[in-house]
C-alpha cells in the first residue's frame, strides 16, 4: 500500500470498470515533466513506503531541474519483467540455485518466487543451420530441439515450479516483437489498480516497446532476477534528451534509414545514461511499426531509453494487434488523465534538444562493424574500397579486376583483390573475392517486426523475380520473421514464393543472424573464404554488426533495410554500386537496376492495408503460451527445487552461494593483481561475454570434448549459458578480442605470469592459475568500455574468472551495474588520462587501496591505484548509488537479495 502522501489516491471510470489511480496533478511541477519523468513519478507515488521511497524522492521528481547534473537517486520498481531464452536460462538457473541456499540457510524456497510477473520468449536458440529450401524451418526446428531439449525442460520445469512465470515455446516469434505485439499492455491492471506499463528485460533491445509508450530497458540478467523478486532498480533520475520530428519520409526511403540517421545523429551528441524522448509534430506522422524501430535502435545509440508518448497511432495498432476494446479504451483515458496524451504542439522542458526533418533522410546502411557508423547507399561501393583495406594483406593492394563482367560490374583498380574460383556441389563454378556477400539475412526485431519493409523486402523479390534475377550462387540467404503474423501477410499477399525463389525461404521465427546464430556458411564457400583470407561481408536488417558477431568466416557486417538485403543478394558484392550499376540481366540480357525492382510507397502501404488484419494476431496469439505437439512432449521434472543433473553440458548449479553466510564479510583492499587483460576503445559485450560458435581447440571446445560431446553437438555459448563451466571458458575468448598483453594475438588469450617468461596462454588457463596463487586479476580498458547488450555472462564470467576490479577510461551503462552486481569494482582513470598516458603495458602488479571506506556505510569518491613500477594515480569508483554500495558489500546483488528475502 502506497504511504499516499500527496493524497494522489484516485478513481478513474472506464465503462463500466472502475480503476484505482495514482494522480500526478497531485504533485506541484508534474505537468512540465517530459512523458517519461510523468511515468516515474506515478511509479514512486504508487510504491511510497516511507523507506525506500519518501514523499521528498517524490518531490524531488516533481521539482526536476532539467539542466542539472543526475544526483538524486530513487527507486524504480518495473510493472514485470521479460526475458529470452540465452540471457533467461541463466536467470531460472540462479533462481534455481537461490532456493537451495535459502533452504540451507534455513529459510523457505518458495519465498524465492518472481514478486512480478515474468515472461520468457525462446528466441535465441534457433540456428539457420538449413536455408534456400521450403524445409529448411522444419529442420532448424527439429536440430532446434534437439540441441536445447535439456534446456527446454529445465524451463518447462520453471514454469510450473514458479509462480507469475511463462513462457513462451520455440517457433514462435522474436521476445520483441512479441511483446509489442502481445505481452506489452500499455496500461497495466493489476489488484484493481491502472498504472503505465513499465518493465526490465534481459535484452538490451527491451526498448523496442518505448514505441508503444511503455517504459523499460535492458538490464543484465542479475538485475531482472533482483527486479522478479521485488527488488526496485536504483536509478539516477535521468537527464531527458527531447528528439523533435518534423516533416515526413520521403518516398524511396525506409524506418532503417531513419533509424541509422538518428543513431549517428545521438552517438554523435552522446546520450548514454539519458533518457530519449521522441516529440513534435512529426511524431503524428510517424507509424507506430517504425517509432518501435527507432526505440528498439536506444542502445545503439547508448541512451537508456528512447520514448513516444501515447496517441491516436498508439492506440490503432493495439486495436490492429487483437488487444480488446475495454484495454484499448482504459489506454485512451488513463493517457489523457494523467497528461501522457501527445500533444504534436507542445515543447516539454528537456535537458537538451536536438531536431530532424524527416524528408532529409536518405537511404543508407551502416558498417562494416559498427551501427553508428553511417554510409549513404550511394557511397557505399566507394567507402567499402576503402575500409577493406583494414581487413587484407598487403599483398592484396594489386587492384586487379575481379568479378567476371556476366556477374557483376568488375571492381574499381586501386581496390583490393584476391579473386579465387569456388566449385559448387553441382560441378559448377564461379569467382568470388574480397567484398562478396556471403550472408545476406532478413533477421532480427528492428525490422521484422516493421511490415512496411518487410512488405518492401518481398515486392523487390517479386519483381526481381519477374525480371529473371536470383541471389548469387555465393550468397546464403535466410529470412527469419519475428512471428508468424508475417509468414501470414507475405501468404496473404502471395509474395511467399517470391522471397522463396530467390532463396529467403523460412528458416525460422527467432534472431538468428543478428547474434550470431548465422549458421555454416557452404562447405566450399567456407572452404575459399578461409584458404584465400578473403574479407567477405554480410549484409543484415539487424540491429548489431560487431566484429565476430554474425559469422566466424565474416570479416564485414553491413546492417541495411530488408529490401536492400534483398539487392544485395541480387548483386552478390560490396563492391557493386547498387545505386547505378546494374544487379544482373533480365531473360533478354539487359541490364536490370535497383529503379527497376524497387516499388512505390503506394504499392507497399497498398499490401500492408489489404493483407494484415487483426484476425491474423489473434490467431497467432489465441495459445501462445501453449507450444506445439514437441514441446508439450517434453517430460518435466517436479518440486519446487530442481533437480540437478551432474552430467548435463546445459544446465549446472553455478557456485554463487558457496559458503554464503547471512553476515556479510567486509570488503577488502586489493594488492598484488595481475592483468588479464589490457583492452582499447569500445570493447563490446560481445567481446567479453561468450557468444556464437564454440571451436574445439579452445577451453570451452575441451571442456565438452572431456565430457563426451562430439563436435556436431557443441551448439553455441548462447545454448550452454545454463553452464557456467563453459561460458567461464568462453569470457574474453571473442575471435576478434585484441589484448595488449599478448601483443600479435588475437581472441582469448593474454600472459601467464604465474609462469617463468610470462608466456602466451589462453586467458581461462591464465586465469586459474592466478586464482590457484591466490593472486586477484584486473582489466585495463579504454573509451566505452561493455558497450553493446545487456550480457550478464559478461559481468558473471569476468567475476568468475578472479577479476577483483575493471580500471576504464569510461563505461556503459549497464555493463557497469553488473559488474557490480557481481561484486567486481568497475573504477575509471583520472580525466583525460589513460593507460598509455601514465605508461601502464599491463605486466604490472597493481594494488588498490581505499575500498574499505565502504565499510563506514559511505563510498569513496576515489581509491588510490599503485603499481610495482612506481606509477600511482587516484582512480574515480564507479559505484554510483546507495544501492549499488550495499550490492557490493554483500559480494553481488543476488546475494544482498538472498539475505534480505530470509530476513522477511
Amino acid at each position: 500500500m502506497s504511504a499516499n502522501s500527496f493524497d494522489a489516491r484516485s478513481t478513474l471510470q472506464v465503462g463500466d470498470e472502475s480503476y484505482e489511480i495514482f494522480r500526478l496533478d497531485k504533485v506541484e511541477g508534474s505537468a512540465r515533466l517530459p512523458y517519461s519523468l510523468k511515468v516515474l513519478l506515478e511509479n514512486l507515488l504508487r510504491t511510497e513506503d516511507g523507506a525506500n521511497i519518501t514523499a521528498d524522492h517524490i518531490r524531488a521528481l516533481g521539482g526536476w531541474d532539467s539542466q542539472a547534473q543526475p544526483s538524486q537517486e530513487i527507486q524504480f520498481t518495473p510493472a514485470r519483467v521479460i526475458m529470452q531464452d540465452f540471457t533467461g536460462v541463466p536467470c531460472v538457473v540462479d533462481l534455481a540455485t537461490m532456493r537451495e541456499a535459502v533452504k540451507e540457510l534455513g529459510g523457505d524456497p518458495a519465498k524465492i518466487n518472481p514478486l512480478a510477473p515474468a515472461e520468457l520468449v525462446i528466441d535465441h536458440s534457433v540456428i539457420a543451420d538449413k536455408f534456400g529450401t521450403n524445409e529448411a524451418f522444419a529442420q532448424n526446428v527439429e536440430l532446434e530441439y534437439g540441441r536445447n531439449k535439456e534446456r527446454y525442460q529445465f524451463l518447462r520445469w520453471g514454469q510450473t515450479a514458479f509462480d507469475e512465470f511463462k513462457v513462451v515455446p520455440p517457433g514462435t516469434g522474436i521476445v520483441h516483437q512479441v511483446n509489442i505485439e502481445h505481452l506489452a499492455r500499455t496500461v497495466m491492471v493489476r489488484n484493481g489498480q491502472a498504472y503505465p506499463d513499465t518493465l526490465v528485460g534481459t535484452d538490451s533491445h527491451t526498448t523496442m516497446v518505448n514505441g508503444l509508450g511503455v517504459l523499460g530497458w535492458g538490464v543484465g540478467g542479475i538485475e531482472a532476477e533482483a527486479a522478479m523478486l521485488g527488488q526496485p532498480v536504483s536509478m539516477l533520475i535521468p537527464r531527458v534528451v527531447g528528439f523533435k520530428l518534423t516533416g515526413e519520409l520521403p518516398a524511396g526511403t525506409t524506418a532503417t534509414d531513419l533509424v541509422l540517421t538518428i543513431t549517428e545523429m545521438l552517438r554523435k551528441h552522446g546520450v548514454v545514461g539519458k533518457f530519449v524522448e521522441f516529440y513534435g509534430e512529426g511524431v503524428a506522422a510517424t507509424s507506430l511499426a517504425n517509432r518501435a524501430t527507432i526505440g528498439n535502435m536506444s542502445p545503439e545509440f547508448g541512451s537508456t531509453a528512447a520514448i513516444f508518448p501515447i496517441d491516436d497511432e498508439t492506440l490503432k495498432y493495439l486495436r490492429l494487434t487483437g488487444r480488446d476494446e475495454q484495454q484499448v479504451a482504459l489506454v485512451e483515458a488513463y493517457a489523457k488523465q494523467q497528461g501522457l496524451w501527445l500533444d504534436p504542439k507542445a515543447e516539454p522542458d528537456f535537458s537538451e534538444k536536438l531536431e530532424l526533418d524527416l524528408s532529409t533522410v536518405v537511404p543508407s546502411i551502416a558498417g562494416p562493424k559498427r551501427p553508428q557508423d553511417r554510409i549513404v547507399l550511394a557511397n557505399a561501393s566507394q567507402q567499402f574500397a576503402q575500409d577493406v583495406r583494414n581487413y587484407v594483406a598487403e599483398d592484396d593492394e594489386a587492384g586487379k579486376e575481379s568479378f567476371p563482367a556476366s556477374d557483376s560490374p568488375a571492381s574499381s583498380n586501386g581496390v583490393p583483390t584476391r579473386p579465387t574460383t569456388v566449385t559448387a556441389p553441382d560441378g559448377s563454378t564461379y569467382d568470388i573475392d574480397h567484398g562478396a556477400v556471403t550472408v545476406a539475412a532478413i533477421t532480427s526485431c528492428t525490422n521484422t517486426s516493421n511490415p512496411y519493409v518487410m512488405v518492401a523486402a518481398a515486392l523487390v523479390a517479386k519483381k526481381a523475380v519477374e525480371k529473371g534475377l536470383t541471389r548469387k550462387p555465393w550468397v546464403k540467404t535466410t529470412l527469419a520473421p519475428g512471428s508468424k503474423v508475417v509468414t501470414d501477410y507475405f501468404d496473404k499477399a502471395g509474395l511467399t514464393p517470391y522471397l522463396d525463389k530467390v532463396g529467403f525461404n523460412l528458416v525460422g521465427y527467432g534472431c538468428t543472424t543478428c547474434i550470431g546464430n548465422s549458421g555454416p556458411l557452404p562447405e566450399e564457400v567456407s572452404k575459399a573464404v578461409n584458404d584465400h583470407d578473403l574479407a567477405v561481408t554480410s549484409v543484415l536488417s539487424g540491429n548489431r554488426n560487431f566484429e565476430g558477431r554474425i559469422n566466424p568466416d565474416v570479416k564485414m557486417n553491413y546492417l541495411a533495410s530488408p529490401p536492400l538485403v534483398v539487392a544485395y543478394a541480387l548483386a552478390g558484392s560490396m563492391k557493386v554500386d547498387i545505386t547505378k550499376d546494374a544487379l544482373g540481366t533480365d531473360q533478354d540480357g539487359n541490364p536490370v537496376f535497383l529503379k527497376d525492382i524497387w516499388p512505390s510507397e503506394a504499392e507497399v502501404n497498398d499490401v500492408v492495408a489489404n493483407a494484415i488484419g487483426e484476425d491474423m494476431f489473434n490467431k497467432s496469439y489465441a495459445d501462445v503460451f501453449a507450444g506445439d505437439a514437441q514441446w508439450q512432449a517434453l517430460p518435466i521434472p517436479t518440486g519446487n527445487t530442481f533437480e540437478w543433473d551432474a552430467e548435463s553440458t546445459y544446465v549446472r548449479k553455478p557456485p554463487y552461494f558457496e559458503g554464503l553466510t547471512m553476515e556479510t564479510t567486509p570488503v577488502s583492499d586489493i594488492a598484488g593483481a595481475r592483468v588479464l587483460a589490457k583492452l582499447g576503445d569500445s570493447v563490446t559485450t560481445d567481446h567479453i561475454s561468450p557468444a556464437g560458435a564454440i571451436k574445439a581447440d579452445t577451453p570451452a571446445g575441451k571442456y565438452l570434448t572431456e565430457h563426451g560431446v562430439e563436435r556436431r553437438d557443441f551448439n553455441s555459448y548462447g545454448s550452454r549459458r545454463g553452464n557456467h563451466e563453459v561460458m567461464i571458458r568462453g569470457t574474453f575468448a571473442n575471435i576478434r578480442l585484441r589484448n595488449q598483453v599478448a601483443p600479435g594475438t588475437e581472441g582469448g588469450y593474454t600472459r601467464d605470469f604465474t609462469q617463468e617468461g610470462g608466456p602466451v596462454a589462453f586467458i581461462y588457463d591464465a586465469s586459474r592459475n592466478y586464482i590457484a596463487q591466490g593472486t586477484p586479476l584486473v582489466i585495463l580498458a579504454g573509451k566505452e568500455y561493455g558497450s553493446g547488450s545487456s550480457r550478464d555472462w559478461a559481468a558473471k564470467g569476468t567475476s568468475l574468472l578472479g577479476v577483483k576490479a575493471v580500471i576504464a577510461e569510461s563505461y556503459e551503462r549497464i555493463h557497469r551495474s553488473n559488474l557490480i552486481g557481481m561484486g567486481v569494482i568497475p573504477l575509471q582513470y583520472p580525466a583525460g588520462q589513460s593507460a598509455e598516458t601514465l605508461g601502464l603495458t599491463g605486466e604490472e602488479a597493481f594494488s588498490f587501496s581505499g575500498i574499505t571506506e565502504l565499510n563506514d556505510g559511505t563510498t569513496p569518491a576515489t581509491v588510490k591505484v599503485t603499481t610495482d613500477t612506481g606509477v600511482e594515480f587516484d582512480a574515480v569508483v564507479r559505484i554510483d548509488t546507495p544501492g549499488e554500495a550495499d550490492y557490493y558489500r554483500n559480494g553481488g546483488i543476488l546475494q544482498y537479495v538472498l539475505r534480505s528475502l530470509i530476513r522477511k
